[in-house]
């Protein structure tokens, strides 16, 4: 996700994605260890995308 599509979500649509995202990356794990995986790059794109809606979220939250 870009920046700008997360200054866009609400609470409730940042932790749905967060569910999401988890779960995802949970499969890419299975299937980098069983060398389904085709793209490796996935699962830092997944990580990163996590913590930029964890940090907006915390944010939205103490506001």
């Amino acid at each position: 996700m870009k920046k700008n599509e997360i200054k866009k979500l609400t609470k409730d649509q940042m932790v749905k994605n967060i569910d999401k995202l988890k779960k995802d990356l949970f499969n890419f794990r299975f299937q980098k260890s069983n060398g389904q995986l085709t793209n490796p790059s996935k699962i830092k794109t997944t990580k990163r995308t996590i913590a930029q809606l964890k940090s907006k979220l915390e944010g939205k939250i103490n506001a």
